[in-house]
């Protein structure tokens, strides 16, 4: 998922916790970049807890939680009115984050483990090694 404000992209942190903030927007959750921390007021455009004003809000499931109170209430059901009143999409400025599909592509092809020739069609033969010829029965 990009940064709301500015469509970066979230890498792994070398080691300990993330610099990148959640929010729910617009009934959304929604990451905020270690950037647009420091240079926005990021926190006057989440929603707000309808009960203690809180901003420190989790959106899962249909519902939303302020970790502040504990209240939870139900997420509308287009994810576009939100607690604190904001009518805003939790898409980033400019519309979508351009090459996504081929980057998670690419992701998807890391953890499970795919190769090139696997995604071309080719199979394995039993010693692992690419052959190019399809799978034959037992024999």
């Amino acid at each position: 998922m990009p940064c709301y404000r500015c469509g970066a992209r979230q890498v792994d942190p070398d080691r300990g916790q993330s610099p990148w903030k959640r929010g729910v927007r617009g009934d959304r959750q929604v990451l905020v970049c270690p950037d647009c921390q420091v240079a926005h007021d990021w926190t006057a455009e989440l929603d707000r807890c309808p009960r203690c004003r809180g901003a420190h809000l989790v959106r899962r499931l249909g519902e939303v939680e302020c970790r502040g109170c504990g209240l939870v209430r139900a997420a509308s059901a287009e994810g576009t009115e939100g607690g604190g009143g904001l009518a805003a999409s939790a898409e980033p400025p400019g519309g979508s984050v351009p090459g996504l599909s081929e980057e998670v592509a690419r992701a998807l092809d890391r953890v499970l483990g795919r190769s090139r020739e696997a995604a071309l069609g080719r199979t394995l033969d039993p010693a692992g090694i690419g052959n190019g010829d399809p799978p034959s029965g037992p024999g």
